[in-house]
């Protein structure tokens, strides 16, 4: 059974934060998204689309259309969304109301992928590609492992883990 191309489309978050050795912040330079699917050895066709590179506390509701309207008018059935975790649940919300017929994960990182070993963007980003290919249509956060529906997830501050609402 062929493997059906899965469009991942770009955001910026912590995902793809560079850090300043000089002033000791945090900022975008690219993704590394390529980067990463080539070092995990990805088989799968990917199609990395840039559409912004934001913190997403900075996101605006133009920017969440903006994003559904790609993920409207791509052809590919599958789709993940590399985002900051802050909002991902808005934009997640934003999406479930577009009533595509897809399947879209977003999913985000807590620790740079520079960071090295000690980020989780990874292990985030192959949990991500694995549920957008197997869940059915319908919007999912992948964070630490697990997915989570749309409507049913929150991103626990004290703990810095996403869990199910109560």
């Amino acid at each position: 059974m062929p493997v059906e191309p899965v469009r991942v489309f770009v955001t910026g978050g912590t995902f793809d934060k560079e850090y300043n050795l000089i002033t000791g912040k945090l900022y975008f330079k690219d993704t590394h998204l390529r980067e990463m699917f080539q070092r995990g050895r990805c088989t799968v066709d990917i199609r990395v689309q840039t559409l912004m590179m934001i913190d997403s506390l900075e996101m605006t509701d133009d920017d969440r259309q903006l994003i559904s309207w790609n993920c409207r008018r791509t052809k590919e059935e599958n789709i993940i969304i590399t985002h900051g975790t802050d909002t991902m649940d808005v934009t997640a919300k934003a999406l479930a109301e577009a009533k595509l017929e897809k399947t879209i994960v977003i999913t985000g990182a807590m620790i740079p992928y520079q960071f090295g070993a000690s980020s989780d963007g990874f292990f985030n980003l192959g949990a991500a590609l694995a549920f957008a290919q197997a869940l059915p249509h319908g919007v999912y956060i992948a964070m630490n492992g697990q997915y989570f529906n749309h409507d049913n997830v929150r991103k626990n501050k004290k703990t810095g883990f996403f869990e199910e609402l109560t």
